[in-house]
């Protein structure tokens, strides 16, 4: 099961903030497919990340910009993967509808890339952020 843990911390309350909510919500996705629900989950769980990736996403571009962050190219290009990504699944529920198949799918990309986001490319930001208060 995927869950928040003090290791996913970036150190950064907005960043981590935003994080659990998205790990909380991809969860969610799981436990409904655990139960045999994941394909009447699949279509919320998109719905959501599609608007709130977006606003994730820009404030932590926001943080980026603001204090001149050396990676910001790297780690929008990573941004703008996972949004293409999620559109895709979203392209394919609203051509096959909700599926089983796509439930699986979308829990494959959102918990790997998620919690490989989070404890690599974030955690460089946030590390990156830490050191600049110093």
């Amino acid at each position: 099961m995927l869950k928040w843990t003090d290791e996913l911390s970036v150190g950064v309350d907005e960043i981590d903030n935003q994080h659990k909510e998205l790990i909380s919500r991809v969860a969610g996705l799981l436990s409904a497919m655990a139960k045999g629900k994941g394909k009447d989950e699949v279509t919320e769980t998109l719905d959501f990340l599609a608007d709130y990736v977006v606003f994730h996403f820009s404030s932590e571009e926001r943080i980026m910009r603001e204090h001149a962050y050396p990676g910001f190219t790297h780690h929008r290009q990573q941004h703008l993967f996972f949004t293409e990504r999620v559109k895709g699944l979203r392209d394919r529920l609203a051509q096959e509808g909700p599926s089983s198949s796509l439930a699986i799918q979308s829990q494959r990309l959102l918990s790997d890339w998620l919690v490989n986001h989070i404890s690599v490319i974030d955690s460089a930001l946030g590390a990156f952020l830490i050191d600049a208060k110093r």
